[in-house]
């Protein structure tokens, strides 16, 4: 029998780490946890603690310790508390793979400190490269430690590149469904509520990640996250809306051949694949059938009317912390438009009017980057009335 997987699931009682939960469920025999982490659902986690045992847990929320130990006490799990033991858990595990599960900015110091004890990062937190992807890159470079996508979009780009080695990149080309908003103008979004701008309509994800998707400041994200995880410039990526959500992206190489990754709108697919990488296990998730696809359409994203696409690639363009100052704005601006505070449109304004307060820097350093993070998120607060 092949030695199991240990995984330590960041994030475990997200979207993300519920989904992987159930991959580990269905491979008893070939995954083992050994840490689950989470912000402040503590029933959550304490039910994912009892099933699966890892050795440690940790919950972010200091206020929750107490109920997550009392109950995990017959248990021989380690627990801890606050968001820095999530980052010093990394230190003590014996996991081998990390799936780095957590929203926003709060990945970043865990994903650094899982790289420096060399273990293989399944990244799902897509704001770790967006924040400080130059400096991932070189500690993944420096640790020899592989990050493998779990974003549909760049597992499709990573899968589609399995087996070129050197073969050149022309371009790749990333999917977007459009979001519940696609094809309508500015004019039709002054009123929008956060009921409809979270009805996606493919893909079930958690608050801030479809705001996001509605705002078409996911696709961005990703765009720059393409750029380091696959060594791109950034007019070598190019974004297509297609509203089925089949195709997860393609990758056009130097003699005009295009390669793309399929599939049903399912994120236990490239979590799956991610775990279990380079080998492809079986699975019993749910075939696309072909004869059920009536047709696959494509269209020019509207970055006018969706302008965080393009603050995206203009904080790309300028490169330093700027993507950090994007990140930690939009942040601000989607939990201010979920507590009804601001207005759809007015996510992608205060955001470009944010990265033109906070102070730029060319060449940051982590502490750099930690403070451009608390510096926006000041600034960001001043202009929500």
């Amino acid at each position: 029998m092949t030695q199991k997987k240990k995984i330590a699931i960041l994030g475990s009682t997200g979207s993300i780490g519920t989904q992987a939960l159930d991959i580990a469920r269905a491979n008893p025999d070939k995954i083992e946890i050994e840490v689950l982490t989470a912000n402040n659902n503590a029933d959550l986690l304490i039910a994912q603690a009892k099933e699966f045992n890892p050795s440690h847990v940790v919950i972010a929320d200091e206020k929750k310790y107490q109920i997550v130990k009392d109950a995990l006490a017959d248990f021989d799990i380690k627990v801890f508390a606050g968001a820095q033991s999530i980052a010093d858990v990394m230190d003590i595990t014996s996991a081998d793979t990390v799936l780095t599960a957590m929203v926003g900015y709060s990945g970043l110091q865990p994903t650094i400190k899982a790289i420096k004890n060399k273990k293989r990062i399944a990244l799902a937190n897509k704001e770790t490269l967006v924040v400080a992807g130059e400096l991932i890159t070189q500690l993944c470079a420096e640790n020899n430690v592989e990050i493998i996508p779990v974003d549909s979009e760049h597992s499709a780009i990573f899968q589609c590149l399995v087996g070129e080695n050197l073969n050149a990149i022309e371009k790749v080309i990333l999917t977007a469904s459009g979001g519940p908003f696609r094809g309508k103008k500015s004019d039709q979004l002054l009123e929008i509520t956060k009921l409809q701008a979270l009805k996606h309509p493919n893909w079930n994800m958690g608050a801030k990640i479809t705001i996001d998707s509605a705002t078409l400041m996911n696709k961005g994200f990703e765009v720059i996250e393409a750029k380091w995880l696959f060594g791109l410039n950034p007019d070598q990526i190019d974004v297509v809306v297609h509203p089925q959500s089949i195709i997860h992206s393609m990758v056009e190489f130097n003699d005009g051949c295009i390669k793309a990754q399929m599939g049903l709108p399912d994120m236990n697919l490239p979590i799956h694949y991610a775990f279990f990488f380079p080998e492809r296990m079986k699975s019993d998730f749910k075939r696309m059938s072909f004869s059920e696809i009536n047709s696959l359409t494509f269209e020019q994203p509207d970055k006018d009317t969706f302008r965080n696409l393009s603050l995206a690639y203009e904080a790309m363009n300028n490169g330093g912390n700027m993507a950090c100052i994007l990140n930690a704005a939009n942040e601000i601006m989607v939990e201010a438009f979920l507590s009804d505070k601001i207005k759809f449109l007015q996510i992608a304004e205060l955001n470009e009017k944010c990265m033109n307060a906070v102070s730029f820097i060319q060449k940051p350093t982590l502490e750099d980057y930690v403070n451009t993070d608390i510096e926006t998120r000041k600034i960001a607060a001043t202009f929500i009335h």
